[in-house]
């Protein structure tokens, strides 16, 4: 996720870093060339194109404007949904911390089923990237890990031994019949979370829309320069590479934030929002608190 304050004016036309512009350069230098020999062929044979205008791409622009934004509203709904996840697992965590130093007297116990907590989320980052958090979930329960890498839905896995642990607790009367509730209640919470972060990872928008909608406008942008070659003449390609750096540019960017669990610029912050749980664990336990990563170039991962 980019994090950085709104640029000058000067550097708005030249900020590169969370801008969608270097992966529809082709599409904006391709469209701009292909406009220019459309130019220079009606220049050198001489073609009346006065019969053509520019009409008719206003109708079409407007039905393929709709259509992405019609797209782009989907997929900004699946990244601000995916963050309100992770906020109310953030919540969560944090108030599984609190009913522990509440409710768990022994301290071991405590802080055992607060680090699978912590696994948890790492495990969770892990499922819905596709990356190995082995090593980072293996900071908090140690050899634990083994086990549960063998599971298939990991994250789940955690979810079960935490539910274990506190069943433990209410047979050793270390815990109450309420306790035990509110604890559980907890967990029913974070696995509920970790189903809605695997609908949005496994439910992508409907391929029909990005077919329908890229067909279109690569059709809108090779048919417009025979359309605006009478009337802007060398200005044509001009204006061809705005039109193909607005229609690809917005689809561009609704692609990233269609997946918001990966690892581009758009995307969300797994790495930043593990951290803030950890930081909340730890003083909860009174512990050394892990200090927040700084972001790379306005980059949080």
């Amino acid at each position: 996720m980019i994090v950085r304050p709104k640029p000058g004016l000067l550097a708005l036309f030249f900020v590169m870093r969370g801008s969608v512009v270097p992966r529809i350069l082709p599409h904006i230098f391709g469209f701009a060339a292909y406009a220019a020999v459309i130019v220079i062929a009606v220049d050198v044979a001489s073609f009346d194109m006065s019969s053509f205008s520019i009409a008719p791409f206003g109708l079409l622009g407007v039905a393929l404007s709709i259509y992405m934004g019609f797209r782009n509203n989907a997929a900004y709904d699946r990244w601000w949904e995916a963050r309100k996840l992770w906020g109310e697992l953030v919540y969560e965590v944090r108030n599984l911390a609190r009913v522990g130093n509440g409710l768990i007297e022994d301290r071991t116990e405590r802080r055992a089923l607060l680090m699978e907590a912590l696994a948890f989320c790492h495990f969770l980052r892990g499922q819905l990237r596709g990356v190995d958090v082995i090593a980072e979930a293996r900071k908090f329960i140690g050899d634990e890990v083994d086990a549960v890498a063998r599971a298939i839905n990991r994250p789940d896995a955690l979810v079960r031994r935490m539910g274990r642990r506190a069943a433990a607790l209410r047979q050793k009367a270390a815990i109450d019949a309420i306790g035990y509730r509110i604890i559980d209640e907890r967990l029913a919470t974070i696995s509920a979370v970790q189903a809605g972060c695997e609908r949005i990872a496994g439910t992508p928008l409907p391929f029909a829309y990005t077919l329908l909608l890229q067909r279109t406008a690569h059709i809108f942008c090779l048919l417009l320069p025979f359309g605006l070659v009478s009337s802007a003449g060398w200005a044509t390609p001009l204006f061809t590479a705005l039109v193909a750096y607005t229609f690809f540019g917005l689809d561009a960017l609704s692609q990233e934030l269609e997946d918001p669990f990966g690892m581009e610029a758009n995307d969300l912050a797994l790495d930043a929002i593990c951290r803030v749980c950890e930081i909340s664990i730890f003083e909860a336990l009174d512990e050394p608190v892990p200090v927040m990563p700084a972001p790379e170039r306005y980059f949080y991962s």
